[in-house]
């Protein structure tokens, strides 16, 4: 160890996140040494937090703005030369991980594969796609420290998209079970999908230390093959509609088009 760098060692700092990236959501403190020095102090800024491990355990989770004094077992110079056996490493470290507290808005999500139910009314099955955006914040951040971000230096908003959206699709499938609606109910419920599948996801986030402040469905699709089903019961409405405007059943209209068919066929019997 060079006498600069050592002398560097022994100086109290002063530690913020500075530059706040926006899409950075924990950040690991790059200090020159996590062998921080007694009475250094911590700058905590509007919509900032931050968690302090020291000697390998979270001793504060800091989310109020403002300017704390460290205290830590490093003095300067005299703890350094205790340790020689150690070369001159003390034990006492400290490390401190920024989080953001302000809310992450407006992000995108989509279903990766088609969400498969059964249709209530008609029993056919239904592949759909959906699409949206949300918006979350962190509630507890020691929570999502502890049992997801770990000590990794950078955590951020793919990250925690990732994690989200990864829960929409099971969700999804679970409330269009759950709430027997019909391919025909699907867009004029949007709303109320939406406010129920907020309530779902955050039960299961809840307990990472996440909370969706809101969850909208913007627009869903149907696979071709449920296309054509739908556009084939359509068809079979609307053809029953129009018997019934001329006092038939629809069967008495499927005979007439049998008839009329056969007619056409020269060879055939109805024909003759």
């Amino acid at each position: 160890m060079g006498i600069r760098s050592l002398f560097k060692k022994q100086l109290s700092v002063v530690v913020e996140w500075k530059d706040q990236d926006k899409s950075l959501l924990f950040y690991k403190a790059d200090v020159p040494t996590s062998e921080i020095k007694n009475a250094s102090k911590l700058l905590v800024s509007p919509g900032q937090g931050c968690i302090l491990v020291y000697e390998g355990k979270v001793q504060d989770v800091l989310t109020d703005s403002g300017m704390y004094f460290l205290e830590t077992d490093n003095h300067p110079f005299i703890t350094t030369f205790l340790k020689l056996r150690q070369a001159f490493e003390s034990e006492h470290k400290m490390h401190l991980y920024f989080f953001r507290t302000a809310e992450v808005v407006n992000q995108p999500w989509g279903t990766a594969n088609p969400v498969k139910y059964i249709d209530p009314v008609y029993k056919f099955p239904i592949q759909l796609g959906a699409n949206g955006n949300f918006s979350v914040r962190i509630s507890l951040a020691e929570s999502l420290f502890a049992n997801v971000v770990g000590s990794v230096g950078r955590f951020t908003t793919d990250d925690l998209r990732e994690i989200v959206a990864g829960r929409i699709s099971p969700q999804l499938t679970s409330y269009l079970a759950q709430s027997a609606w019909s391919y025909r109910d699907i867009d004029a419920r949007l709303s109320e999908m939406s406010d129920g599948m907020k309530e779902q996801i955050n039960r299961t986030i809840d307990g990472l230390g996440l909370e969706l402040t809101d969850f909208r469905i913007e627009s869903t699709t149907f696979d071709a093959e449920t296309q054509e089903r739908i556009e084939r019961i359509a068809g079979m409405t609307a053809e029953a509609l129009s018997a019934a405007e001329v006092g038939l059943e629809y069967v008495e209209l499927e005979k007439l088009r049998a008839l009329r068919d056969a007619a056409k066929n020269e060879g055939g019997l109805a024909g003759a």
